[in-house]
């Protein structure tokens, strides 16, 4: 459990900061991060990293595969979660 804990602090931190850097990118008219990447992360287990990212930074808020798609990403990983969780431990 600590490595898998580790993992997911490591990936929403580097998931968080991703969509901060890219907001930041969007603003100053340079070079951005490819939004597979971005939902990519938040496949990896970076979910609570993109959620917020999404809502404090106000990025990619008017776009529905973000706005909705990272919060069902965020349910089905919870879910399996607690699934594996209860069956396996």
């Amino acid at each position: 459990m600590k490595y898998i804990t580790i993992y997911l602090l490591a990936i929403n931190v580097i998931t968080f900061l991703t969509y901060g850097t890219d907001k930041r990118k969007a603003r100053n008219g340079k070079w951005r991060t490819k939004e597979s990447t971005l939902i990519g992360l938040a496949v990896l287990g970076g979910s609570i990293g993109a959620f917020l990212g999404i809502y404090l930074f106000h990025h990619k808020t008017n776009h529905r595969k973000f706005t909705f798609g990272i919060p069902a990403i965020f349910l089905l990983q919870t879910t399996a979660a607690y699934w594996c969780y209860h069956h396996f431990f």
